[in-house]
C-alpha cells in the first residue's frame, strides 16, 4: 500500500468523527432565504432612496427615502447571518455582494454627486468589517472545537477512535435500524507479554497492531465499511456494515486476523501476535447497543477460553450462560478468598409450632455488593469444585453462633448444616467436625448433618465408614431431598440417619391431586417404618400444613412459619421463645 500523504493520514479519524458526530449544518434553503432578504432589501433601498414620495405615520408625513437606512441595514444584518450561520460559504457570498454594493454606491456618491448615499458607503464598510472579525473568529472557534473533538474521541495511545467514539457510534447505528456487525477483539497473550518486556514495548505494539488495522479499514480492500477502534489495553472493537451475507463478515474478519501473521519487529525483538474475534449482528442477535456489545463480548471471551486453532466466534444464546457461570464462578473464588460467606438460618418447627431447630444457609455477594441467588452460585460452585469450601465456611461460621446462642439461652434446639458428598469425602473432613465442635462449644448431639440420598451412589462403603465415625461422635444425621434420587432401599436401611427431609418440589405438588398427596404420605410412612422422624420443606400454605398434619409429618420448614433469618433476628426468636411461659 502507497504510503500515505500528509492530507491523507489522517482520513480514517476524520471520517469517524464524521460518523459520531451529529450534523450541524444548516439547511440550504435557510442560506437562499438569507440571500433573498437581502435582495429584497437592496431593491427597496434603490426604490425608496430616490423617491420624492412620502407617507403617513401617526399624522405626520415621513419622506420614503428616510427608510433607504432601514432597508440598508436588514440588507447588512441578513449577510451578517448569513455568515454567522453559514460559515465559508455565507461569507464569501457576503463578502461579494457587500463589495459590489460598497464599490456601486460609491460611484453613485463620488461620480454621481448623491452626497445623500454616503451614509451607505460607511454602513456597508461597518458591515464589511463585521462579517471580516465574525468569519475570522468563527474560524478559530471551529479549529479549536475540533481539536477538542479530537481529543474527546481519539485514543491517544494508537490514535485510532477511543471507547467513547465507537459507544456513539454503535448507539447512532442500533437506533438508524441498519444492519451490521460488532466486533469485539481481544489480544492473546499480550498481559504476559507485557509482564515480560515491559509498558513501553507492550504499548508500541498496540501501536503497530492498530496501523495495521487502520490501513485495511482506510483501504477499502475488504469490500465493507469498517470502523476499527481502541477500547482498552488489549481489546479494540471492529464495526463492519455494507455486506450482503454472514460470508462477507467473516471474509472481513479473516482480514483483519490475517495481518497479525507478519511477525511484529520493535527494538531488534521479534513479536507473534494473535487475537481473539467475537462477533454480534444488529438487529439479528440484539436490537440495543449494549446488549449487541456484551454478546460480542461474551463471544470473544468463549473463543478464547476455549484456546484452540480458531480464533473467530459468533455469539449464540448458549454463549450467555457460560458467560454467567464464569462470572459466577469468579464470584465464588473472590468471596472465599475475601471470607465473605456467611450464613442466614431457616426455622424449623415441629406441628405444634414449637421450636426444633435451623438450618444454615449459604449466602453470598460479589465484590459489588450484590446478593446472589443460592440457585445460581451453589450449582456453580459444585461444577467447580468450590462447594466443600462454601460448607465448611459455613459450617464453622454457624456453629460459633450457635455456641453462643447455647451458652446464653441454655437452648437445646438443633443446627442443621448442608454437606455435600465431595466434601464428606474429604480424607479431614472428620478432623475438620472435631476442629468445629472443639471452636464452638456447641455439643455433637445439637448438630445435625445433612447429605443427600445421592451418597448410595458415590463409594458408599467409605460414605458409611465416615457417617458411622460421625454417628459415634454423637452427631445426627438427615438424608435431605428424599425421593429426588435413585437411593436403594437396602442401602436406605442400612444408613444410620434419623431424619428424612421431603423435597419442596413435592410439597408444591402435594395438594393438586390425590396421587401427588399419598406419594408424599408414602415417603412419610416409609421413614417411619424405617424408624425416620420426617420434616417437610417449602411449606407456605396453611393447606399444605393442614395435609401434612394429617398424613402424619413430624416437623415443617418454610415460609408458612419461619424465612431465612440474619443471625440477630435467629438469636431474636430464641429468645422470645425462652421467655414465654
Amino acid at each position: 500500500m502507497p504510503k500515505a500523504t500528509g492530507k491523507q493520514e489522517n482520513l480514517f479519524l476524520d471520517q469517524a468523527i464524521a460518523q459520531i458526530l451529529p450534523h450541524t449544518d444548516v439547511p440550504i434553503t435557510a442560506f437562499f432565504f438569507l440571500l433573498l432578504l437581502y435582495v429584497i432589501a437592496s431593491v427597496l433601498v434603490a426604490l425608496v432612496s430616490n423617491s420624492q414620495n412620502t407617507v403617513a405615520f401617526f399624522s405626520r408625513e415621513i419622506p420614503l427615502s428616510a427608510f433607504a437606512g432601514v432597508f440598508s441595514s436588514f440588507a447588512n444584518i441578513s449577510m451578517i447571518l448569513c455568515v454567522v450561520f453559514c460559515g465559508t460559504k455565507g461569507f464569501f457570498t457576503a463578502l461579494g455582494l457587500l463589495l459590489v454594493q460598497t464599490s456601486m454606491i460609491f460611484v453613485n456618491v463620488f461620480v454621481g454627486g448623491h452626497a445623500g448615499s454616503l451614509p451607505g458607503v460607511f454602513a456597508n464598510l461597518l458591515a464589511l468589517i463585521a462579517i471580516i472579525i465574525i468569519y475570522v473568529n468563527h474560524k478559530k472557534v471551529f479549529r479549536i472545537h475540533n481539536q477538542m473533538v479530537e481529543l474527546a474521541v481519539t485514543d491517544t495511545l494508537t490514535g485510532l477512535p477511543n471507547v467513547y467514539a465507537c459507544t456513539q457510534y454503535l448507539k447512532d447505528l442500533t437506533n438508524s435500524g441498519e444492519t451490521f456487525t460488532n466486533v469485539t477483539i481481544n489480544l492473546n497473550g499480550f498481559k504476559k507479554l507485557n509482564s515480560q518486556v515491559g509498558i513501553e514495548i507492550g504499548n508500541r505494539v498496540l501501536v503497530e497492531i492498530g496501523k495495521r488495522w487502520k490501513n485495511i479499514a482506510e483501504s477499502g480492500k475488504t469490500g465493507t465499511k469498517d470502523f476499527v477502534s481502541h477500547l482498552s489495553g488489549d481489546e479494540y472493537a471492529l464495526i463492519i456494515r455494507g455486506y450482503k451475507s454472514e460470508k462477507d463478515v467473516l471474509h472481513t474478519i479473516r482480514q483483519y486476523e490475517s495481518v497479525l501473521d507478519d511477525i511484529l519487529q520493535i527494538d531488534g525483538h521479534d513479536f507473534y501476535v494473535s487475537a481473539s474475534f467475537g462477533y454480534a449482528e444488529c438487529p439479528t442477535d440484539a436490537k440495543t447497543f449494549d446488549k449487541l456489545a456484551t454478546y460480542a463480548s461474551a463471544a470473544m471471551h468463549e473463543i478464547k477460553r476455549a484456546n484452540s486453532s480458531q480464533h473467530i466466534l459468533r455469539f449464540t444464546p448458549d454463549l450467555l450462560k457460560q458467560e454467567r457461570h464464569m462470572e459466577i464462578e469468579k464470584d465464588i473464588r473472590e468471596a472465599l478468598e475475601r471470607d465473605s460467606v456467611y450464613f442466614y438460618l431457616q426455622p424449623q418447627f415441629d406441628m405444634f409450632h414449637q421450636l426444633r431447630g435451623f438450618e444454615a444457609l449459604a449466602r453470598l455477594k460479589n465484590a459489588a455488593g450484590n446478593n446472589l441467588s443460592p440457585g445460581e452460585f451453589i450449582p456453580v460452585a459444585e461444577d467447580a469444585g468450590l462447594v466443600d469450601r462454601i460448607d465448611s465456611t459455613v459450617f464453622r461460621k454457624a456453629a460459633k453462633f450457635f455456641g453462643s446462642i447455647i451458652k446464653d439461652y441454655g437452648s437445646d434446639i438443633m443446627l442443621s448444616v448442608n454437606i455435600s458428598v465431595r466434601h464428606l469425602m474429604r480424607n479431614d473432613f472428620l478432623d475438620e467436625v472435631r476442629s468445629v465442635l472443639q471452636d464452638s462449644g456447641v455439643p455433637a448431639k445439637q448438630i445435625e448433618i445433612e447429605i443427600t440420598e445421592s451418597i448410595m451412589i458415590d463409594s458408599v462403603d467409605k460414605a458409611l465408614l465416615c457417617i458411622g465415625e460421625l454417628q459415634r461422635m454423637g452427631i445426627k444425621l438427615a438424608i435431605d431431598d428424599f425421593g429426588t434420587g435413585y437411593s436403594s432401599l437396602s442401602y436406605l436401611h442400612k444408613f444410620p440417619a434419623h431424619l428424612l427431609k421431603v423435597d419442596k418440589s413435592f410439597i408444591d405438588q402435594m395438594n393438586i391431586n390425590k396421587s401427588s398427596r399419598d406419594y408424599v404420605a408414602a415417603i412419610i410412612s416409609m421413614g417411619h417404618i424405617m424408624g425416620f422422624r420426617v420434616i417437610s420443606e417449602g411449606v407456605e400454605e396453611t393447606e399444605q400444613l393442614d395435609t401434612l398434619r394429617e398424613i402424619g409429618c413430624d416437623f415443617v420448614q418454610g415460609y408458612i412459619w419461619g424465612k431465612p433469618l440474619s443471625p440477630a433476628e435467629a438469636e431474636q426468636l430464641v429468645c422470645q421463645i425462652k421467655q414465654l411461659p
